[in-house]
């Protein structure tokens, strides 16, 4: 709309001004009319008049008469035929003085190469009177030519020729340097017989040498003419149309009247009036300057905006006072849209469109809007949403971890450069061991992120006693956040260390903001935000968003700092059920690793148990799941395996009482609606025995056990695969295998051979690599394992065993076989103290001698045969007799008045430890004593 009043402005401008004139004079005369505008209009005459009854004779010569639209048209005519035929007349002599020109350059370079190359002129030129040879041929040729001279002159532009005899021997008027460059070349100058075009055309030696120079012109005025016979045409054409201009005026009156209903200047004031009241109402500035850049037209709101003066109409753009920027944009008429300009104190948004589209006249309507308040907003409305992202962005990035010092550095990562140049994070140590801390200003700086690096701030891991002065100390005392506006003028913030403050405040760090690091009534710290960059101070603004951000932190600290309270105490809860020493035992070389997982303890557990007979039981398992709950399943299991381990089981029976166990446990949980189920916990239990190298193995859904041979060679030995333990209902089998004494029996848990990123037939095939190569210890092994599988953020806890296996030598095993009569103790007996003497062990002769009788003696009379006997030189002697009975003997403590019942108590007795295990073929009793 505002385009279409401007252009309509544009174009009725000289009328309207005085039409405004005219309304300023007959004030008066206008309240009249709106009286009449009251009363009912005469009717419109179908034929087109409107002329209070006078006839369409009337309305014709109202026409004719230019007061009116139809007289406007008329007239308009008349000027496009006079403006035509001006043109036309124009364009014609603009063509003939191009042709002129174009032949007489044409004509002068034509004759002027000719006379250069014709025959004689060269040799003229080196003659001793080259004017007497060539000022007759050039006069000929001249006139034949019909141009005005032929100049012939030397190369220093000293004419030989000249059809007037008394220029010959003066200079040549005329450039001369692209002619002695060997070029021909044509200009236009005003010579001595007034305006030419001239060519000048060298003549050349026969190795090219530039010898002379010939010039041949001609006025422009001999070659027109042409003006002279078209103009008469064109003036009869003008006459002709003029002619028809008047008629067709005559024709198209009627239509014109009757489409315009007659509108006399009353009519059209009206229409003004309401143009302009609408022009004027309008809360945006409206101005109109011509091509010229003189302003046509201003409403009421383009002078409050841009203050014009009362005289602005008329004047150029570039007089009226305004900034150079804004008025350079509005006399440029340039298109732009929204383009903001300062003036004043207001912030004005400009459009600006050209008025010539679609035929208008030239010049430019241009429409001002004050953003000033609207730009404070938006500006605000920005800064609102700038903060509302920051704090969205810190709702998820912070906190994506349990670590206390990570969720430090997210908080400090995410605040610079949107908030604050530099921030650092100072937490108390307390906190990042997972306590709470005390009162107190003793931080350590825990995470510091910049936008440079050299910031002279106190580094990471600094320990940093505030003193009590300082705004972080009043902040860590009041719970409250606190601004520092100028560094440089807080004396309490320089008293911390005069030398480090100074460094800062020289280095451009002036303003500080200070939030605690609160969660209800406990201050674990301080955040400080840091500026440099922007000369401004922080504001209140600015603290109520850092008090808001620090906020939202604090609770993904806290969290942080319990987890990692409850993850140090489930470490030291299952580092306290584990082993911390292993067994002293001679049939296995073991090492091992043990490494909880980073994101939470989990149930993972191993064990070395020596067995009677020099065996040693190696078991390990996994409890599935973390956490406290998880640690304390692994150590009742850990404990039960004990007990179970107590009785000398074989594998397959002892996993069979584990699962009743965890099934019985599952079913407490269960009970009581803890949710803490521990079904999916898994185990492997093997026993190994240095006298036959025979290892028994047993799995309940755990994975298999490696093998790796003394050749380096490894295996994984077929293992039936049990359930997990607390399913129930299904038997559990085992696998005998036979190592050579120097194999490695190697144990894992899950956690070393997959995860998320890795199946675990992967993870077989890389611990396949890992363990290959011989004459590793079994230390070596399981730092070359760990070196190749280990995760770099370990998502399980991870056990690994390697036993090295050894075997009990010959010499060191005695047996012998006794047949079932009483008279074969005595020389068993014998035997005995033989193969001690040989031992070097005389000094146990007596009471080994002692035991043993006692245990032939009940075999022989309680059990049934067959009946061995079998001694073992190890840590320790260990006795042994076995027979074919399932009778279980019990140590009775027999009366002073009792003959019997005293056989096992002087066994108890005598040995360090005894007891009975269970064979395939019957039942096995021992005893061990301590070598000498």
């Amino acid at each position: 709309m505002v385009r279409l009043l401007g252009r309509s402005w544009a174009r009725s401008t000289p009328r309207l001004n005085g039409l405004r004139a005219r309304r300023r004079r007959d004030r008066p005369r206008r309240a009249h009319a709106r009286r009449a505008r009251q009363t009912p209009r005469h009717p419109v005459d179908p034929r087109g008049a409107h002329d209070g009854g006078h006839g369409p004779s009337a309305g014709l010569r109202s026409a004719l008469g230019g007061r009116s639209v139809a007289g406007q048209v008329f007239v308009l005519q008349v000027v496009i035929v006079l403006l035509l035929v001006v043109a036309a007349v124009v364009a014609l002599v603009l063509q003939v003085r191009h042709d002129s020109t174009q032949e007489a350059t044409n004509r002068s370079l034509a004759v002027a190469e000719t006379f250069a190359n014709a025959p004689g002129t060269r040799d003229a030129l080196s003659a001793s009177d080259p004017t007497a040879v060539l000022q007759p041929r050039a006069e000929a040729a001249r006139e034949q030519s019909k141009v005005d001279f032929i100049v012939v002159m030397n190369t220093d532009g000293v004419r030989y020729t000249h059809p007037k005899p008394d220029r010959i021997g003066k200079k040549f008027v005329g450039t001369l340097e692209p002619a002695l460059e060997g070029r021909s070349f044509t200009e236009e100058i005003t010579g001595t017989i007034g305006p030419l075009v001239q060519a000048v055309v060298p003549v050349k030696s026969d190795d090219g040498e530039v010898v002379g120079l010939v010039s041949a012109g001609i006025t422009t005025e001999n070659v027109g003419g042409v003006a002279d016979r078209q103009l008469p045409l064109l003036l009869t054409a003008a006459a002709a149309a003029l002619a028809l201009a008047l008629g067709g005026t005559a024709l198209v009156s009627r239509r014109l009247l009757r489409q315009t209903h007659g509108l006399g200047p009353f009519e059209m004031t009206r229409m003004y009036e309401h143009h302009d009241a609408v022009l004027h109402a309008v809360r945006e500035g409206v101005m109109i300057a011509s091509g010229e850049g003189r302003l046509l037209l201003a409403n009421d709101e383009a002078h409050r905006l841009l203050d014009l003066p009362r005289d602005a109409e008329g004047r150029h753009v570039l007089e009226l006072g305004l900034d150079t920027d804004t008025a350079g944009l509005l006399a440029s008429g340039r298109v732009v849209t929204d383009e903001v300009h300062l003036v004043g104190d207001r912030l004005l948004a400009i459009n600006q469109r050209p008025t010539d589209l679609k035929g208008g006249p030239a010049g430019s309507v241009a429409t001002l809007r004050d953003s000033t308040e609207l730009r404070a907003l938006s500006g605000r409305a920005e800064v609102a949403r700038e903060h509302l992202k920051l704090l969205y962005d810190a709702g998820v990035g912070i906190g994506t971890g349990l670590d206390v010092t990570r969720t430090a550095e997210e908080l400090a990562e995410v605040a610079v450069p949107r908030f604050a140049d530099y921030v650092t994070v100072d937490l108390a140590d307390a906190v990042l061991s997972g306590e709470e801390p005390e009162a107190g200003t003793d931080l350590r700086r825990t995470a510091f992120s910049g936008i440079r690096k050299d910031a002279p701030l106190y580094p990471v891991g600094e320990r940093i006693r505030f003193v009590a002065s300082t705004p972080q100390a009043r902040s860590i005392g009041t719970g409250q956040a606190v601004v520092e506006p100028s560094l440089r003028e807080a004396p309490g913030w320089l008293a911390q260390d005069l030398e480090r403050t100074a460094q800062v405040v020289e280095y451009g760090i002036h303003s500080l903001i200070i939030v605690p690091v609160r969660v209800g009534h406990l201050v674990m710290g301080v955040v400080n935000f840091w500026r440099s960059e922007k000369p401004e101070p922080f504001d209140e603004e600015e603290l109520a968003l850092a008090e808001e951000l620090v906020a939202r932190a604090a609770v993904s600290i806290d969290n942080a700092r319990r987890y990692t309270r409850e993850h140090t105490m489930a470490v030291t809860l299952q580092r306290s059920l584990l082993p911390r020493n292993l067994p002293e035992q001679s049939a296995l070389d073991i090492a091992y690793r043990y490494l909880p997982a980073q994101a939470g303890v989990g149930g993972d557990w191993f064990d070395v148990l020596p067995l009677s007979g020099a065996r040693v039981a190696v078991v390990v398992g996994d409890v599935v799941g973390h956490g406290l709950h998880a640690a304390a399943t692994m150590g009742r299991l850990r404990t039960a395996v004990h007990n179970f381990s107590a009785l000398d089981l074989a594998p397959d029976e002892l996993l069979g009482l584990l699962d009743e166990l965890v099934g019985r446990i599952d079913q407490d949980e269960a009970a009581e609606d803890s949710g803490a189920a521990i079904t999916g916990a898994t185990c492997l239990y093997a026993v190994y025995d240095p006298t036959s190298r025979k290892c028994t193995v047993a799995r309940a859904g755990h994975p298999p056990p490696a093998v790796v041979s003394p050749d380096g060679s490894v295996e994984f030995p077929e293992v039936p695969a049990g359930p997990p333990l607390g399913l129930g209902g299904l038997p559990f089998e085992t696998a005998e295998l036979t190592l050579e004494e120097g194999s490695r029996l190697v144990l894992y848990t899950d956690g070393l051979v997959e995860d998320r990123e890795r199946d675990i037939d992967v993870g077989l095939e890389l611990l396949r690599t890992a363990l290959a190569g011989a004459d590793r210890s079994p230390g070596d092994i399981c730092q070359g394992v760990l070196n190749a599988l280990l995760p770099d953020r370990p998502g399980d806890d991870i056990a690994l065993i390697v036993a090295g296996t050894r075997a009990l030598g010959a010499d060191r095993i005695a047996e012998w076989q006794v047949p079932s009569d009483p008279a074969a103790v005595g020389e068993v007996r014998a035997s005995v103290t033989r193969q001690l003497t040989e031992w070097g062990l005389d000094d146990l002769a007596f009471a080994t001698e002692l035991m043993l009788s006692e245990l032939v003696t009940n075999a022989i009379r309680y059990g049934t045969g067959p009946i061995q006997v079998r001694m073992l030189r190890d840590r320790s002697l260990i006795c042994e007799v076995f027979d074919g009975s399932n009778t279980s003997p019990h140590l009775r403590y027999a009366a002073s008045t009792d003959e019997g019942g005293r056989g096992l108590f002087l066994v108890a007795q005598l040995s360090e430890r005894w007891g009975t295990r269970y064979t395939p073929a019957g039942k096995v009793i021992w005893t061990e004593q301590p070598l000498p």
